[in-house]
Parts: structure tokens; C-alpha cells; sequence
């Protein structure tokens, strides 16, 4: 009788580790997905701003040009980078001759990255 009743808790003190193990990837993944998104819509903007201040160079009626670079209040940031006709990539600096543009947002651990070609 001990050693069913020894069996029986062993194996459900198993069962129960397995399943907190399971819980806490699940739990993980959620706030991965939350950052995830968070560095979706940072690189958005990134990719938003940048090409704002490519194109307000040519119209004289958008204020201000250039645009400062945004700040996120979630915590999320973002880096723009302008490639040019070499395909190397570096700050936008000169945006007269670039000829693609890269934003990565990144939030938490995640980062997610858009391109343009212009």
C-alpha cells in the first residue's frame, strides 16, 4: 500500500512539474508577443519618418523638415539606415542619394525590420 500511494504522488508531482513547465513557455511566449508588436510598429514609424524626411527636402510646404527622430513611450526604439547606390547601409545623413531605406524596431528582446526600396 506505500508503495502504490509512493507511485501515485510520484507520479503525479510529475504530471504537475511538466505542466508549470508548459505554463511558463506559454506565459513567455505572450509577452514575447507583446513586444513583438510593440517592434512592428516602431519599425513602421522608423520607416515612416524616414521617408518623410526624403520627401520634405522637395516640398517646401511640409514643417518642420527634417523631422526629429521619434520617441517611443513603451519603451520600444527604432533605427533608420539609408542605403546607397552600393548597397551599403549607414545613417541618413545625405538622403539625396539614397536608394533604400531600413528601420528596425525593437522592443524587449524582439526586433522586427521593414525596407524600402525608393
Amino acid at each position: 500500500m506505500i508503495l502504490s500511494v509512493l507511485a501515485l504522488g510520484g507520479t503525479i508531482l510529475g504530471v504537475t512539474t511538466i505542466a508549470g513547465l508548459l505554463m511558463t513557455y506559454q506565459i513567455r511566449q505572450a509577452t514575447d508577443f507583446a513586444f513583438s508588436a510593440k517592434a512592428i510598429f516602431a519599425a513602421d514609424s522608423g520607416l515612416e519618418w524616414g521617408l518623410y524626411n526624403f520627401y520634405c527636402a522637395t516640398d517646401p510646404t511640409k514643417v518642420p523638415c527634417p523631422l526629429p527622430a521619434p520617441a517611443f513611450s513603451n519603451g520600444a526604439t527604432n533605427l533608420v539606415q539609408c542605403a546607397d547606390a552600393s548597397g551599403d547601409f549607414s545613417d541618413c545623413d545625405d538622403l539625396a542619394s539614397a536608394v533604400a531605406l531600413r528601420a528596425v524596431g525593437t522592443a524587449g528582446e524582439a526586433s522586427r525590420a521593414f525596407e524600402i526600396a525608393l
